[in-house]
């Protein structure tokens, strides 16, 4: 009796421990990185409707940045290549990564990624 019970507790402790993992949080706020493909190192400032500003700076040619995270809603991106600044605005939502990226002609192009 005592092995079933002993069994029966380790079985429900795994399906408990599978439900939390396969949890997601929700409302995670949105986040942005730089692929720059590009010949010039490239920035990109990241501006909320709330008016915070985050920074992305000087990522190498063929490199990645890291994400940086942000308040969800309407975001300019001001991205500056070789002295060039091109503008973007985008309504951004929770739960989502965009990617910026930045081809050899200084093309940038942005898709959204949900996690």
């Amino acid at each position: 009796m005592k092995t079933i019970q002993l069994t029966l507790v380790i079985l429900l402790a795994g399906l408990f421990a599978i439900t939390l993992n396969s949890c997601k949080k929700a409302n995670e706020e949105p986040r942005a990185r730089i692929t720059n493909n590009g010949s010039q190192k490239a920035s990109v400032q990241i501006k909320t409707s709330n008016g915070n500003t985050v920074n992305i700076n000087n990522v190498d040619p063929g490199t990645s940045s890291a994400y940086s995270g942000y308040a969800a809603g309407q975001v300019t991106f001001t991205i500056t290549v070789n002295n060039s600044n091109y503008v973007k605005i985008l309504d951004v939502a929770n739960n989502y990564d965009y990617d910026i990226t930045i081809d050899a002609n200084n093309n940038i192009a942005s898709i959204s990624i949900r996690r």
